[in-house]
């Protein structure tokens, strides 16, 4: 199970908002934040904001493998295969992880690499954003360009893949839940368990 898990509550007083930044910030040691989890779950939404009230760069991962590839990534899936894409995404992330502190958002098999896993534990925190199957399917339903779900079923999809990529997740050192409602509680109890972390 996660090492730490920081529930949603009701916003940061304005006054202790710069101590919590501060504090989280001092307990990383220059590591970087990694954001896991399951399409749909806000890992570049809530990571870009993340980023920001920390003060800290932030790149997502797939992005930076599109520009390394100067092709989508669903141009990568179809014309390379899935095996390719891990391949060029495991590569990537470890490059990113090597660039300083920064706030980088995933793709949702990163962390399911074993490798990248490893990397990701061991050098930066894991923050696995952990959403409800319901709460994932609406959201990915507002959005195409997801190769894992060309032409098949959201919810089969997204019920099997959780299956497989849960026990994964679950080593991450901090979950947060994802859920609906305003992006910035989210990533007020992600500082509050930065400001907790490492747990004593």
């Amino acid at each position: 199970m996660p090492r730490h898990t920081a529930p949603i509550a009701a916003g940061v007083k304005e006054t202790e908002a710069p101590l919590q930044h501060h504090t989280a910030l001092s307990r990383l040691a220059g590591r970087s934040l990694v954001m896991v989890g399951m399409m749909g779950c806000g890992k570049s939404t809530i990571g870009r904001r993340l980023a920001h009230r920390l003060g800290l760069p932030f790149v997502d991962a797939d992005s930076a493998i599109e520009a390394a590839a100067s092709m989508p990534v669903s141009e990568i899936f179809s014309r390379f295969g899935e095996a390719h894409f891990r391949d060029g995404e495991r590569r990537v992330i470890a490059r990113l992880m090597g660039e300083g502190q920064q706030v980088i958002a995933t793709g949702g098999g990163a962390f399911v690499d074993d490798q990248t896993r490893e990397l990701v534990l061991r050098e930066g925190v894991a923050i696995w954003l952990d959403a409800e199957i319901d709460t994932l399917v609406q959201r990915v339903s507002k959005r195409g360009g997801r190769p894992l779900l060309a032409g098949r079923d959201p919810r089969t999809v997204i019920s099997n893949l959780m299956a497989v990529r849960s026990p994964a997740y679950q080593q991450a050192q901090i979950r947060v839940p994802s859920v609906n409602g305003p992006h910035e509680q989210v990533v007020d109890a992600i500082i509050r368990a930065l400001s907790d972390y490492p747990p004593e």
